[in-house]
């Protein structure tokens, strides 16, 4: 609500701005005049992009870094520069940084084995972080914490881990129950960067009041707060993060290093010459609207003529690129200078899947999953332990398709003894 009020703000002031400097030259902006409107925003738009270029990149330039440097591929520095480094940034937040082997570790595992996913994630980084802050601030977090984001999932709004959990923050979906996070056959919040980035800090500042220590808060994100609480009771209520390492799963002994190994490298990425390969669009440079479904992302694209996949990468909440008509508002993020054009045409926006059948049936196409053909049919009686995300594995088919093969209803919730009939090969 704050960036849209700011944002407003801006372009209000910017608005008037323009409108006197072209007072002079006896230039008029009638409601009438569509074009003379659309160029009016253009002007709007430009100095927009102006004022926000000034104040969105956070890293170091490139051209400031020296020859020695940026001939190495992966520069490496004794143990004695890394231990300076880290104390200085351990003054400047909260949260505990320590350098020790476990710490080096990671360096050299994203500093040198991994300088793509790094790189990637910088570029990524000029849309998540300015986001990740504005909620990390709001709930009085150190803003160290947005670099927790790049550990879990790389920045990747679609990532998916083994064990089944979703999204930037990787929350599984027992843990997104608890924090209101929706997830349905077509929508699932986990994926949505400021609902997910609300969830994820309320869930770490209440780690942080359970344990009052930033690293077992880190520790208990990863293998839950039970697991920190039985590691604390075998030690002895020892409450150090290194002393209880030994107690810890072995996933949960590498995150606080990996932690503290991505926000040095982040800090220090000039050093490391570590810079974003690619560019994305900017926080800053996007707006957000309120919206009915039904609604494809492709609809859009195809009547403001705007690349589908920056769409879809502003928009992965939706899981077919589709905002269903289920009676509800949902968030529709949009370049700042395609809010406009959005705008001024939405209503040729949802007529097209009406109006024009054949481009209707084209989008369809393009968001039905291709399956093998599947001529057997199979029951499964539900057991504890089952979701769909595990269903969907093992019959090797998507969730969406078994909704629809049982008829159930997008907020349906697995029962045990239920059966469910399922088409395989």
């Amino acid at each position: 609500m704050q960036k849209k009020v700011s944002t407003l703000l801006i372009l209000l002031s910017l608005a008037f701005i323009l409108k006197a400097g072209n007072d002079g030259d006896n230039e008029t902006i009638n409601s009438d005049n569509s074009e003379s409107a659309f160029s009016y925003i253009s002007k709007i738009n430009t100095s927009l992009n102006r004022l926000y270029d000034s104040v969105n990149i956070w890293w170091t330039d490139k051209s400031s870094i020296s020859d020695s440097i940026a001939k190495l591929n992966a520069p490496a520095y004794p143990d004695v520069v890394y231990e300076e480094r880290i104390n200085y940034l351990n003054e400047i937040t909260p949260i505990k940084l320590n350098y020790n082997e476990h710490v080096q570790k990671y360096i050299i595992a994203y500093g040198e084995r991994n300088r793509d996913k790094m790189q990637l994630v910088m570029t990524k980084s000029m849309y998540y972080f300015p986001i990740f802050e504005e909620y990390l601030a709001k709930y009085g977090l150190p803003l160290e914490l947005k670099y927790l984001a790049a550990v879990e999932s790389a920045l990747d709004a679609n990532a998916i881990s083994k064990s089944g959990a979703v999204g930037l923050w990787q929350f599984m979906k027992s843990t997104s129950d608890l924090f209101d996070l929706k997830v349905t056959s077509y929508i699932d919040e986990r994926r949505d960067v400021y609902k997910s980035t609300d969830a994820a800090c309320r869930y770490l500042k209440y780690l942080f009041n359970t344990f009052g220590d930033w690293q077992l808060a880190l520790a208990a994100y990863n293998g839950g707060p039970g697991t920190v609480k039985k590691a604390i009771t075998r030690s002895g209520c020892k409450t150090n993060y290194w002393e209880l390492r030994p107690y810890f799963t072995n996933q949960m002994q590498n995150y606080v290093p990996a932690f503290i190994a991505m926000t040095y490298l982040l800090e220090y990425h000039a050093e490391h010459n570590i810079f974003p390969e690619t560019t994305f669009i900017e926080a800053m440079k996007t707006d957000t609207l309120q919206v009915l479904g039904p609604l494809r992302l492709a609809q859009i694209s195809e009547i403001t003529n705007y690349d589908l996949n920056t769409l879809k990468a502003l928009n992965p909440v939706y899981l077919y690129s589709y905002i269903p008509a289920d009676g509800n508002y949902h968030t529709l993020v949009l370049p700042h200078d395609l809010t406009h054009i959005y705008l001024a045409n939405t209503e040729d926006i949802y007529n097209i899947q009406v109006n024009d059948s054949t481009y209707s049936d084209s989008v369809s196409n393009d968001y039905q999953v291709v399956r093998p053909d599947r001529n057997n049919v199979v029951y499964h009686d539900v057991v504890a332990g089952d979701n769909f995300f595990r269903l969907s594995l093992k019959y090797n088919c998507s969730v969406p398709e078994i909704y629809k093969w049982n008829n159930l209803s997008d907020d349906y919730m697995l029962k045990i003894g239920y059966r469910l009939k399922l088409f395989v090969e």
